[in-house]
């Protein structure tokens, strides 16, 4: 059973509240916080959020931009818990934009920080990503900074009660920066299946996994941590193959379009370095900060001290993968291709 006694009764600031990962949060936090903020920077999308949520629960829907500290400082004050999941995520953008990237993924952050302890909120969970593993792109290499900067700020704190965490998705299936989108319409338009590489692997977790990841974190969270879902591995030729089955399309052609700038084959939960120092839990891996000397320390020791640590390679490239049945049939219990099903789902 999820704890959100952390939140219940409290005030929470989502920021990129109208994504997929910030929506799900929204939707899940609505019913059981004092009052939820809803912070993004998409006028239409957190309109409809909040439209959509009327009624469910005390949101408040908060134009602003994370590069703004001043509109973040009025956004966080007297809140409680801080969920950021704001950022540029898209690999090839990044690649050709990577100044913008830098305003939003490290600036945007090191506003979040600035703000949560002026604000002296209690916890603040900063979303990243795999790709912060050895990164080989900008977002990838953004995001590792991200996680940096989350981790220190809980030596800059001093006495302010703030704490920081952050949470490592993997590939979330189905979800707008997804591939999930980009293969359905391409199936459901009887379309070749473009493919960078055959032999590209990833990590998956549904919308549902990410956002429980993230408040399982907020939960279970000392100050330092990042927290990692241990999930499952597939090759993106055989999610394709999966797609088309479960779509009831018998045949369909491929183009292979080569890799693009920054795109790595495989990625990686946690590094060669991180394994040491990374506890293996049921379902999670949280990886432990490297500084001995963070404040934390002493309540880290205590929490996660004694507990089994990690000894496998989590590489979605050596990984046991999903068949192309398992896949189907986890496309078709966490409903991912519904929205694409739906009638006009193609003209929209």
């Amino acid at each position: 059973m999820l704890d959100l006694s952390y939140v219940r009764g409290k005030s929470v600031l989502v920021t990129g509240a109208a994504g997929t990962i910030g929506s799900a949060l929204v939707e899940k936090l609505v019913s059981v916080a004092r009052a939820v903020r809803a912070f993004d920077h998409g006028e239409t999308e957190l309109f409809f959020l909040h439209q959509r949520l009327a009624g469910r629960g005390p949101m408040a829907p908060q134009l602003g931009d994370i590069r703004d500290l001043d509109r973040l400082r009025f956004a966080m004050a007297g809140v409680d818990v801080v969920f950021h999941t704001a950022a540029l995520k898209h690999v090839g953008l990044g690649e050709y934009n990577p100044f913008e990237v830098v305003q939003t993924n490290l600036q945007g952050v090191n506003n979040v920080i600035r703000a949560a302890l002026d604000a002296d909120v209690e916890r603040v969970i900063f979303t990243s990503s795999d790709k912060a593993v050895n990164p080989t792109n900008v977002m990838g290499a953004s995001k590792m900074m991200g996680e940096r900067l989350v981790i220190a700020a809980n030596e800059i704190r001093g006495p302010k009660r703030t704490r920081f965490c952050a949470v490592r998705f993997g590939n979330v299936i189905g979800s707008r920066g997804s591939v999930v989108p980009i293969f359905a319409s391409q199936l459901l338009r009887d379309e070749p299946i473009t493919i960078t590489h055959e032999g590209m692997s990833r990590y998956v977790m549904t919308i549902d996994e990410a956002a429980q990841l993230v408040l399982e974190a907020g939960a279970r969270m000392v100050g330092g941590e990042v927290f990692v879902t241990k999930m499952r591995a597939l090759t993106v030729k055989d999610l394709a193959a999966a797609m088309a089955q479960a779509l009831g399309k018998k045949s369909f052609d491929i183009v292979k379009t080569g890799l693009r700038p920054g795109e790595k084959l495989y990625e990686e939960l946690i590094s060669e370095d991180e394994r040491p120092r990374s506890v293996d839990l049921e379902r999670l891996l949280v990886v432990l900060p490297a500084d001995e000397n963070i404040p934390t320390k002493k309540a880290l020791d205590a929490t996660w001290g004694g507990l089994p640590m990690v000894t496998k390679e989590w590489n979605s490239g050596n990984d046991v993968h999903m068949a192309k049945d398992d896949i189907v049939r986890y496309l078709a219990e966490h409903a991912i291709l519904d929205p694409f099903t739906k009638p006009g789902a193609l003209s929209t």
